[in-house]
């Protein structure tokens, strides 16, 4: 009888970075999923056999189990699988905290065999994007650990490539990532990976008509620092930052001028590789405006060049919404038209406006089916990249997409409960999948497309837009909000947000009771997961939509000249935030410490101190300049508040004080959940 155990070894091919990389973890996983024993185990053994690339073969043969490949990276998948397979190691074992009970020993069968399929994708990844929680968290007091998980993660999802972070992360951790069997590939707004002009020249403009050598110069030391890291060079030419470059050079004033100047720095960018590289691989992102100038024929491209076509941050195929610029053209390749394509494809998405980044993506399975299949027919499966941002939150969309680009299907249902017995366990599967189901379910539409539904940053970003406004100028309507509510005055605008808001609390109330119902089934392992993930992301709803609802109320209240009732409001409002965020901070257990300390995007903790803005604004309308008319009445008894031989005995005092005193007398109930 074969096992593996802890006296396991692994033997063959050793001269490899990244397969030195996966047997370390692999024996790193004997070791959590095995108890001590004198008993011998059986040797892994690495054998090179002629196969395609990627492609390997696991067998038991004379008393090894040997895994055979002609490639690193088919040796590092057979190596995951054996992990996988025999010991039960998931793919996001690191993420969702994957029970492992030991055992003595993995019996292997006799007949055991494995042969890899072909992927339905050619080049599939993740970009790691707006990563501000990975940025500063550590684990084990290591700023690489994490990196390496989301790597390690990667492959075992099989995946081959990788952006590794935005802008200095991408340069930090791309040795990283191509050391553990990843090809690098780069930021649309980063081509090549280069450094950006405005950091390598700060006191120059950024223009390549003006400076097309010191541009080339900064495109040639990327190419030689990754030509030997495998990468899939992106080219593209955008601004110093995630804008179309003609922001900062008003000389390309027509999309005709556009296209020639990016056609012809693309050519360029291709060549110079070209030179280093003969073999080298191509893309290019058809993102926003340059999907644009392509489609009318501006931009001119190199035939062999992967053309990526982006969804639009929410998960449907057409382009992105900029500002209050909305078009909405189809974002894919027309049918048989030839050539490589792919997709840039978001779970994960940062737009100031309405997306999900520290929430899971709020458009359904069967939507997000619907968009990969018919990526899929119309040619765009050479290559995929995922927005996957700090991973944790939505760990279950990255194994949907890792399955699709496998099989190029699914079965959702099936998924969904093989996802749930993996990482939450056999037991309540019904009551888990029904959780995940009704996240969907009481997902708000704000609009009237299929995938208008909304994220965490619609009940952050547009309060804020709001009560900027207000405080601005209430007399004009927040431009900023367009693209939701072109309406005529501000309180129109609100009106129409509250609404929504109102119908959002109602739902996520609901949703967030029948979750603690659930939750309160569940022991252990698995409602701390349940409560790590589902009913986190419940709460943040439910109550960044309470905050909204009363910023609304708040508001509205200050343009009737209800001052002390708006200030209320606004104090209801920031403790509704401040409660999001505490939710938060309470799943930071064991390694998982400070993980949400830097949520600095949606930034859920900025609403409320955009609310102590408010109340102060607020405050000094009604009660200013001399502020002591509202201290007495809520701090002095009847008598004492009627006699005005002193205005104040105390000290004024501050507005969260101010808030307490006007809560412990007007004693509104609060939801408790």
């Amino acid at each position: 009888m074969m096992v593996l155990n802890r006296n396991s070894k692994i033997e063959g091919i050793s001269d490899s970075l990244a397969v030195g990389w996966a047997v370390r973890n692999l024996m790193r996983d004997i070791r959590k999923s095995c108890l001590e024993t004198e008993e011998a185990g059986c040797t892994v053994f690495l054998k090179k056999a002629e196969m395609a690339p990627e492609k390997y073969c696991i067998r038991v043969s004379e008393g090894q189990l040997i895994i055979f490949a002609n490639d690193e990276r088919g040796f590092v998948y057979g190596l995951y699988h054996v992990s996988k397979d025999l010991l039960g190691i998931q793919e996001f074992w690191f993420w969702n905290d994957q029970n492992i009970i030991p055992k003595k020993e993995y019996v292997i069968p006799e007949n055991y065999r494995f042969n890899s399929g072909e992927f339905a994708v050619k080049y599939r990844g993740w970009f790691v994007n707006d990563e501000v929680l990975l940025h500063t968290w550590s684990v084990n007091r290591r700023e690489e650990e994490p990196w390496e998980m989301v790597f390690e993660t990667l492959l075992r999802c099989g995946g081959n490539m990788v952006i590794p972070g935005t802008d200095k992360n991408a340069r930090r951790y791309a040795k990283l990532a191509s050391g553990m069997g990843l090809m690098i590939t780069h930021h649309h707004a980063e081509p090549l990976g280069a450094e950006m002009f405005a950091r390598a020249y700060p006191q120059l403009t950024p223009s390549y008509s003006e400076y097309p050598e010191k541009f080339e110069r900064l495109w040639k030391d990327a190419i030689e620092e990754q030509k030997d890291r495998g990468a899939i060079w992106n080219l593209g030419f955008r601004g110093q930052g995630d804008v179309p470059f003609w922001e900062n050079d008003p000389a390309y004033s027509t999309e005709e001028t556009r296209g020639k100047l990016m056609g012809q720095i693309i050519r360029r960018q291709y060549d110079l590789v070209k030179e280093r590289c003969p073999q080298a691989v191509f893309c290019t992102n058809l993102y926003g405006e340059t999907m644009e100038l392509y489609k009318k024929g501006c931009l001119a491209l190199p035939k062999d060049v992967i053309k990526i076509w982006a969804d639009n941050g929410y998960g449907k195929m057409v382009t992105r919404r900029q500002g209050n610029h909305n078009p909405r053209i189809i974002s894919l390749p027309p049918k048989d038209s030839g050539g490589k394509h792919g997709i840039y494809y978001h779970v994960s998405f940062y737009d100031l406006q309405a997306a999900n980044h520290m929430t899971m993506l709020p458009n359904p399975p069967e939507f997000v089916k619907s968009e990969l299949t018919e990526s899929l027919k119309r040619g765009a499966g050479d290559f995929w990249i995922i927005n996957c941002s700090n991973v944790k939150p939505h760990t279950y969309y990255l194994d949907f997409i890792a399955q699709f680009w496998r099989e190029g299907t699914i079965d959702i249902s099936a998924h969904m409960e093989q996802y749930v017995k993996k990482y939450y366990g056999a037991g309540h599967t019904g009551k888990i999948v029904e959780s995940f189901n009704a996240y969907w379910k009481n997902a708000l539409q704000y609009g009237t497309h299929e995938d208008e539904h909304a994220g965490e940053q619609f009940s952050n970003h547009v309060a804020r837009m709001l009560i900027s406004q207000y405080m601005k100028n209430a007399g004009q309507k927040c431009e900023e909000l367009n693209w939701a509510a072109d309406k005529d005055t501000l309180r129109e605008q609100i009106e129409w947000y509250l609404s929504l808001c109102e119908k959002a609390v109602s739902d996520y109330r609901n949703y967030l009771r029948e979750c603690r119902k659930t939750d309160a089934a569940l022991t252990g392992h698995q409602g701390r997961l349940y409560k790590d993930t589902v009913m986190l992301q419940a709460q943040l709803h439910c109550y960044c939509f309470e905050g909204a609802e009363k910023v609304c109320e708040s508001i509205l209240n200050g343009m009737d000249g209800e001052y002390q009732r708006a200030f209320y409001l606004a104090g209801k409002a920031r403790k509704a935030y401040l409660k999001a965020d505490a939710a938060m901070r309470m799943r930071e257990h064991g390694k998982w410490h400070d993980f949400y300390k830097n949520e600095c995007l949606t930034d859920i903790k900025q609403s409320a101190w955009v609310l102590e803005g408010l109340m102060g604004y607020l405050r000094n309308l009604g009660d200013g300049p001399h502020y002591y008319q509202w201290q007495r009445e809520f701090l002095y008894a009847e008598e004492d508040r009627r006699v005005m031989l002193v205005m104040n005995m105390e000290n004024h005092l501050k507005d969260d004080e101010l808030f307490a005193l006007m809560e412990e007398k007007w004693g509104d109930k609060e939801w408790i959940l």
